[in-house]
């Protein structure tokens, strides 16, 4: 089966250099049509957002999306919260593990798929310092082994 494509309009590379990522969840937006305008031209921002649960309800707080330049009164406020659709027993899975594990929820991209902007969430851990050494440590000698690759095979 062929691997289903999709736009990314915004990502949060920050989120797996701070955190442990365990799980991905796939959620819908809910957006206004001007706000979608605007991600479709991707100016959209994830960097300083973070994903609350409230009353049973998942919500995106903090995401910036800049206001469309033609839609003049139909404008949303660019900091506002939206709301996240997730299945009933996703955001039951996703509060277990926030209360019972310490766990917190990361937006981690949003992308458009078939025509709908989805948000990737992540149940993730916090990194130690010494984690984030190890990772830069071993991107480094990655990046060396293709480095010497490449001059080998020339």
């Amino acid at each position: 089966m062929a691997k289903e494509a999709y736009k990314i309009i915004a990502q949060n590379k920050k989120a797996y250099h701070d955190y442990f990522i365990d799980e991905t969840y796939e959620a819908g937006m809910v957006l206004a049509g001007t706000e979608v305008k605007s991600l479709r031209l991707g100016k959209g921002s994830i960097k300083e957002s973070f994903v609350r649960v409230i009353d049973g309800e998942i919500f995106v707080t903090n995401m910036h999306i800049t206001p469309y330049e033609k839609g003049n009164i139909f404008n949303k406020d660019p900091m506002r919260t939206r709301k996240l659709l997730l299945n009933r027993y996703e955001i039951n899975k996703i509060m277990g593990a926030v209360a019972v594990k310490g766990y917190t929820i990361m937006p981690l991209k949003i992308y458009l798929k078939k025509g709908r902007m989805k948000m990737e969430i992540g149940l993730a851990r916090g990194k130690k310092l010494h984690d984030k050494r190890q990772d830069i440590a071993k991107k480094d000698q990655k990046r060396m082994a293709e480095k010497q690759f490449k001059v080998d095979n020339l």
